[in-house]
């Protein structure tokens, strides 16, 4: 099961991957460093190019929250990152940009380290672990301080925050929501053996809901405001940090006794892909391009 919860995870990587494309060209069409308002939205719902991403991202969300619900979150998260490679490609060849030597190295060491710490993961996490009512608690507890924190400061500066606020905020957000998603899907899969919807958790639905919006529009205003490849090397990197974070810390996914070297091995290669993640979000020809033309403008360098 947990080889088909990979596969799930991959193919949904893919519709991630090519959303996220489809949809930062629609953003970045409403105009550069313009924060999404419920006029730009409304725009957004006409273009073809953004509701085709939407549909994508929507495919790639029900793949991921089957692999989330029958696999350990560690070893599903991960994969996430193979979307940032995919989009990589796929935006060099949309805008006829020729792929630089560190760019392919980037691309390897994200791919090897993402997929050694998978297969390792895979040996040392327990298989069928649920969260109990206490660990799902303690999530939420946490998750209701960043929604609150990230929502005063995105409100309070929303004129002069640029999109790495966004980034890192919508990475945090979306790493709660993975977690709270695999436990409703977790419960879905068992109201046969409950009381029905009763025993479903409403509260982690609700706070799916809100973190999801929340998450949603912080993502849509990183496409206005930065390179589209920053803004999913982000993502990439952060949510699954923040999945496997509350794996480990809160759910106690890893298997008792699990040798030191194993955990440095892990470690290793989890650095090797966030390694991979910022040298792509730095050496990516569509960023150098986009560097250039503003050097050449006068405006300097892109700052996050």
């Amino acid at each position: 099961m947990v080889w088909i919860a990979v596969a799930a995870a991959l193919c949904g990587a893919v519709g991630l991957a090519f959303g996220a494309h489809w949809q930062s060209a629609a953003v970045r069409q409403q105009g550069h460093d313009t924060n999404l308002t419920i006029g730009s939205l409304k725009k957004l719902l006409r273009s073809r190019r953004w509701v085709i991403g939407l549909l994508m991202l929507a495919t790639g969300t029900v793949l991921n929250v089957f692999a989330l619900a029958s696999a350990p979150l560690t070893v599903v998260q991960p994969i996430g990152a193979i979307a940032l490679v995919i989009t990589t490609v796929v935006t060099a060849r949309t805008n006829h940009l020729k792929m630089n030597m560190p760019t392919v190295l980037a691309i390897i060491s994200c791919m090897v380290g993402s997929v050694a710490f998978v297969l390792m993961a895979i040996n040392v996490t327990n298989p069928n672990n649920e969260a109990t009512p206490h660990q799902t608690m303690v999530i939420e507890l946490i998750l209701t301080v960043v929604v609150v924190l990230f929502a005063l400061v995105g409100l309070l500066g929303r004129h002069r925050l640029g999109a790495f606020f966004y980034i890192v905020g919508a990475g945090v957000l979306f790493g709660f929501v993975a977690v709270l998603v695999r436990t409703i899907a977790i419960a879905l899969m068992n109201l046969e053996n409950t009381a029905g919807l009763r025993d479903l958790p409403w509260l982690a639905v609700v706070f799916v809901i809100i973190a999801g919006l929340l998450g949603s529009y912080f993502v849509q205003n990183a496409y206005a405001k930065g390179p589209p490849d920053l803004v999913i090397a982000g993502l990439t990197v952060i949510d699954p940090i923040i999945g496997i974070a509350i794996g480990i810390g809160i759910l106690n996914e890893l298997r008792p006794q699990v040798p030191a070297s194993m955990g440095l091995l892990m470690g290793i290669a989890g650095l090797l892909a966030i390694v991979g993640v910022v040298a792509l979000s730095k050496h990516h020809p569509d960023v150098l391009d986009r560097q250039a033309k503003r050097k050449a403008n006068g405006s300097g360098s892109w700052q996050p």
